[in-house]
């Protein structure tokens, strides 16, 4: 059996799920859609996590962990307005670190453009500059 056999998912897409707006869910469902072309086992949190939660997050929270870990590699559509994508962010980052799991960046160019407005105001450290950094070691 392969590494890749173990795994529930190919890819867990972290993303803004409550605060999305119109063209984050467009983005986001165009995304999916090329994913699913390549015929990539997709866990998406919008659809896939009971968003429902007495526990007010808690279980959501734990669902997601267990996603993430069930996953192969991590996507990432990055906005600033989401608390859940950045812990899920630190989450995917332990994986990475633990089990050499890719972070992808699916809007890279949106995160480019936030950190060169970054530099213009001399911000030398951000999660923006994290992620460019994970998707560049994604790639080699």
């Amino acid at each position: 059996m392969e590494l890749e056999d173990c795994f529930l998912y190919d890819v867990f897409l972290i993303c803004t799920v409550r605060e999305a707006n119109e063209k984050d869910k467009e983005f986001i469902n165009e995304y999916l859609s090329q994913l699913k072309s390549e015929r990539k086992r997709v866990y998406y949190p919008a659809e896939n996590t009971n968003q429902v939660d007495e526990s007010g997050g808690y279980r959501i929270c734990s669902d997601n962990l267990k996603a993430i870990m069930d996953s192969k590699e991590i996507h990432v559509y990055w906005t600033e307005k989401s608390q859940g994508t950045k812990f899920d962010l630190g989450i995917a980052f332990m994986e990475h670190r633990t089990k050499k799991k890719s972070i992808k960046l699916a809007n890279r160019s949106d995160v480019e453009a936030i950190v060169q407005e970054q530099m213009k105001n001399k911000v030398k450290k951000s999660f923006e500059m994290v992620l460019l950094k994970l998707d560049d070691l994604a790639k080699q």
